[in-house]
């Protein structure tokens, strides 16, 4: 049962938004506080939703409980308590998850890398795999995708690939891919026919804005490199690719896709990444341990997922999920159906842990 003194108060909260947003106030503050309003705007309908079933709920249990009313209507209000019940549970069920606890980079976007595991040659034919998964998933949402760095396999794919992913939400949607991804299947080189096993892993990183971590001049030294490609592809160019290392944490990355002055924007942005997550991690380290022995570590060394390709199967080890739909899931369509689940099921562990407090 939701405590009715903190929907009441989210109810007067709202109020006294928009009260303030009609009062004309600086252009700053009109701001923040759109945003806040809008924020509270989902939940707040469900709240107005819930006390309105409420309401009728009451209604029917008094028409129920009045001896002078006749069997036909007592059938009709019965009918409609037994619906409004239903109702009721559900819209609470719907505030509980609004009212969890929001992961503040979750409207962000974020930086991508993946990274060819055990395997050798057909680990990066794999990393290639997952990062086309991974862009036209963001195409089908109108993500914009933009290669940091790369390192192309001997015979396709990637070594290594990292890439920004821009657009509303993409850290909420892609957050759960982090860890080690496998994959089963018989590689073109293999006369044998025998089915192989690879892996590679991939990390998200949110995207941080520039008042969430502060980067000194002093800590960090930029070296320049000759950038090179297949086929002598930079021979003429001047040199272009970054490397920028942090010194107090040893944090290297690297850029080599544009000119100069694009490439250590790039590769700020990746730095700057990498020492926001760091932060989060540390942020997350006594909550995390708190569940460990309940949830799993959820390190990133371990398999999260199992692309099997003679079985046409996905697994996801974190939720017991297997979907026989490869094709759709490596097309980028069908990664919504995991996703999703995954979701669902972070939101259930969020609900137990406030159940428990």
């Amino acid at each position: 049962m939701l405590a009715q003194e903190k929907l009441d108060r989210l109810l007067a909260r709202h109020d006294a938004l928009q009260a303030e947003m009609a009062s004309a106030p600086a252009a700053e503050r009109y701001v923040q506080l759109a945003s806040e309003f809008s924020d509270l705007e989902p939940v707040v309908t469900k709240i107005r939703d819930l006390d309105t079933a409420r309401t009728e709920l009451e209604e029917a249990e008094e028409m129920l409980a009045d001896a002078s009313t006749d069997a036909e209507m007592r059938e009709l209000a019965q009918a409609e308590k037994v619906e409004l019940d239903a109702r009721i549970e559900a819209l609470e069920e719907e505030i509980k998850v609004l009212l969890l606890p929001r992961d503040r980079a979750d409207d962000r976007g974020a930086i991508v890398e993946i990274r060819a595991g055990t395997g050798g040659s057909e680990a990066a034919l794999f990393a290639g795999d997952l990062f086309r998964m991974y862009e036209r998933y963001a195409a089908g949402r109108r993500w914009k995708v933009e290669i940091i760095s790369e390192s192309p396999g001997e015979v396709g794919g990637y070594k290594e690939i990292v890439a920004e992913f821009a657009g509303r939400g993409v850290f909420a949607r892609l957050k759960f891919e982090s860890g080690v991804h496998r994959v089963q299947r018989v590689p073109e080189t293999e006369s044998g026919g025998r089915v192989h096993t690879s892996a590679a892993t991939v990390a998200v990183l949110p995207e941080p804005e520039e008042i969430d971590v502060e980067i000194r001049g002093e800590d960090i030294r930029i070296d320049t490199m000759r950038a090179s490609g297949a086929g002598g592809q930079h021979v003429n160019t001047t040199d272009s690719a970054v490397r920028i290392t942090h010194l107090p944490t040893g944090i290297v990355v690297t850029s080599s896709e544009k000119s100069q002055h694009q490439n250590r924007a790039s590769a700020m942005r990746a730095l700057r990444a990498k020492l926001f997550d760091m932060e989060r991690q540390k942020a997350d380290a006594e909550r995390a341990e708190a569940r460990r022995g309940q949830v799993g570590s959820g390190d990133r060394s371990e398999r999260i997922r199992t692309y099997n390709f003679p079985q046409g199967r996905v697994s996801d080890h974190r939720i017991n999920l297997t979907l026989y739909k490869l094709d759709a899931i490596l097309e980028g369509a069908g990664l919504d159906e995991i996703i999703d689940a995954l979701v669902t099921d972070h939101q259930a562990s969020l609900l137990a842990d406030l159940e428990d407090e």
